[in-house]
């Protein structure tokens, strides 16, 4: 299995180091490839990362492209910042049939109880869309009940995360498949997008 080292400090003063001599140990053990190292020295908050964290998002593109199997990591909160973060990064993992395996946490998504791991963070990406829905829902059966306009509202993070996923070089079939909109609403988003930035 070909896997992906990812290392993250939070100051300067700290070094990657330590946490990638380990999971090269732990990879060598398993006989497993490694096929890239990413480091990433993040300080700040959680709405800085995609800019802050050059590695992880050059990891997330490699991830899309399939250069990897699997990403390894020293523990979660070395990999992501917030549990939306990681269950985002999960979700695309588990869509793209790649492995995550946390090294002091005893998660690793080859076992079956890994596996599990997997499903429940699914089972809450799940769980939030529908609470997300059924808010909506609720709030179009209050405005036609009041006589107002109905009207679908833009969803402007699903679209600005569409916009994201393009710049990182994801295919209108992989965002397709990664946020569950069709082919076609994700080319129109994208065509609204860059359309209006033209026009700027």
């Amino acid at each position: 299995m070909r896997v992906a080292l990812y290392a993250r400090v939070s100051t300067q003063d700290q070094s990657t180091e330590a946490q990638l001599a380990e999971l090269r140990r732990f990879a060598g053990q398993r006989g497993w490839i490694i096929a890239a190292e990413y480091k990433d020295t993040v300080t700040g908050s959680e709405k800085r990362r995609p800019s802050a964290a050059p590695a992880f998002k050059k990891l997330m593109q490699d991830a899309r492209q399939r250069k990897i199997d699997g990403v390894l990591v020293w523990k979660l909160d070395r990999f992501a910042r917030s549990v939306r973060m990681l269950v985002e990064a999960l979700g695309e993992f588990s869509a793209l049939g790649i492995e995550f395996i946390s090294m002091t946490q005893n998660i690793d998504t080859t076992t079956p109880s890994g596996k599990l791991f997997f499903y429940l963070f699914a089972a809450f990406a799940e769980f939030e869309r529908e609470l997300i829905a059924e808010r909506v829902r609720s709030g179009i059966a209050h405005r036609k009940a009041k006589g107002l306009p109905t009207g679908r509202r833009r969803d402007f993070a699903a679209e600005a995360r569409i916009c994201n996923l393009k710049e990182d070089g994801a295919s209108v079939r992989q965002i397709s498949r990664l946020t569950g909109r069709s082919r076609a609403g994700v080319a129109l988003v994208l065509k609204r997008a860059y359309n209006q930035g033209e026009s700027q």
